[in-house]
């Protein structure tokens, strides 16, 4: 078993990574430079929410074998590994933001006494464990030895503990095999195949991978877009093509589009790097402007439902995080289309069953309902852009009854056009045929 320590530790990835590491029978710390965050994992609060991950951390705390602070020198003091996962942001011009990565390397330099394998797990631009490897040559007080390696995460919001103990590849780059081979050693109790690369190949492995899942979302709403104006249904279009080994049937659900804190950076970041190197990346530019075309289009379904204008009425939007099982709201669909709908004068009222909590801070002048059905009520309109099974589930009729008129939205695709015109609603999902009834009708 292994010494590690977890800088930026108290974040999503560094959270998950060290508590799975500690369960793999490791001895983990978890470096963060935000007390407060340290101080709530001390008292056993995690600052973010993830299914299965709040037993995994408190287990490992118990047991001794996960533990938290902020002080370099405590963290690196026995540590054979130092894993970074800190954030790297976009920047102002779409590059990542590498301030955080900067920081970590210099700190690491001055605190590291004995040998040390750094190890890259932040989604960093190509040449980034070159910048390190620099930055800590140049800082270190002694001639310590260390190696650096990448080792990109491919870890899902919503089963991001599964994705860290089932892994579907681990992938490592470094100029030292040796020192990548050594963290091999940390990952093989999961079985999971290991690739082993330079250090370039491993970061650009995964920008290459996000970004064409990325592609394929914005494939589909393209091809969704299409379905509504020629009658098609994007469902089975997505199933039928998803039948075909060579495309697969995953990242095939059209909707309102992707966010989040990995897919919209990611892609930025690559068209960045691409773009400054003398390339022309027209497909990836492509791909965001069809994500935003997405958030813009539900919109405009919801004002032509209701007659062309938004102005003083009343939308309940249900689902505020960008993606089920998250409370992440980064880039999140829900920003942009409230903030829309809002500056055309609608009035609206969200509810999201876990990332409500952050809407005060993100969307100050929206009203935020304790349950689906107190956003329902008097709604002139229902807009869902998170896919939460609790939605799923909902008394449809209790719904009806309580809006100012059955008019939904839907975003996510969630329910049976059929059924919904049997209950009475009018209802527009994405890419499928109409089966509702209208308003007029309603109406009269």
């Amino acid at each position: 078993m292994a010494n590690i320590c977890v800088i930026g530790g108290a974040g999503y990835v560094g959270l998950t990574t060290g508590a799975c590491f500690a369960d793999l029978g490791n001895t983990v710390v978890g470096l963060d430079i935000n007390r407060e965050r340290v101080a709530q994992l001390e008292k056993g609060i995690l600052p973010i929410y993830e299914p299965g991950l709040e037993e995994l951390v408190q287990r490992n705390v118990a047991a001794g074998r996960l533990r938290f602070t902020t002080e370099y020198s405590e963290a690196l003091a026995e540590a054979e590994f130092a894993f970074i996962t800190v954030d790297t942001p976009s920047s102002f011009d779409g590059g990542a933001d590498l301030n955080s990565l900067r920081s970590a390397a210099e700190q690491i330099a001055q605190a590291m006494r004995k040998p040390l394998i750094i190890v890259n797990k932040s989604t960093v631009p190509v040449g980034a464990g070159d910048l390190v490897t620099t930055i800590v040559d140049q800082n270190r007080l002694d001639d310590v030895y260390f190696q650096v390696v990448s080792n990109p995460e491919f870890l899902r919001e919503g089963s991001a503990v599964r994705d860290c103990l089932n892994p579907d590849r681990i992938i490592l780059g470094s100029a030292d095999r040796g020192a990548a081979e050594r963290v091999a050693k940390l990952y093989e109790t999961l079985n999971a195949p290991i690739m082993i690369t330079d250090l370039r190949t491993a970061e650009m492995i995964k920008y290459a991978s996000n970004s064409f899942l990325a592609t394929k979302i914005s494939f589909i709403n393209e091809i969704a877009a299409m379905c509504e104006q020629l009658g098609a249904d994007v469902k089975e279009v997505a199933r039928g093509m998803g039948q075909d080994k060579r495309i697969g049937s995953a990242f095939l659900d059209a909707g309102v589009g992707w966010g989040g804190s990995c897919f919209p950076k990611d892609v930025r970041a690559l068209e960045y790097m691409a773009a400054t190197h003398g390339c022309h990346p027209q497909l990836l530019r492509a791909v965001m402007d069809i994500n935003r075309d997405a958030r813009r289009r539900l919109v405009q379904r919801v004002r032509e439902a209701l007659g062309g204008a938004l102005d003083g009425k009343r939308v309940a939007v249900l689902g505020l995080s960008f993606k089920e099982n998250t409370d992440d709201m980064r880039d999140a669909p829900s920003l942009t289309v409230i903030h829309q709908m809002q500056n055309e004068g609608a009035k609206v009222v969200a509810f999201d069953p876990v990332a409500a909590r952050h809407a005060p801070r993100l969307l100050p002048h929206t009203e935020i309902a304790v349950s689906a059905y107190e956003a329902a009520r008097g709604a002139d309109a229902l807009v869902i852009l998170t896919a939460w099974n609790e939605f799923k589930q909902l008394d449809l009729e209790r719904v009806k009854v309580l809006m100012a008129t059955p008019l939904i939205v839907d975003g996510r695709n969630i329910y049976d056009a059929s059924r919904m015109a049997d209950l009475g609603f009018q209802y527009l999902s994405v890419g499928r045929p109409t089966a509702s009834i209208s308003l007029a009708e309603f109406v009269g």
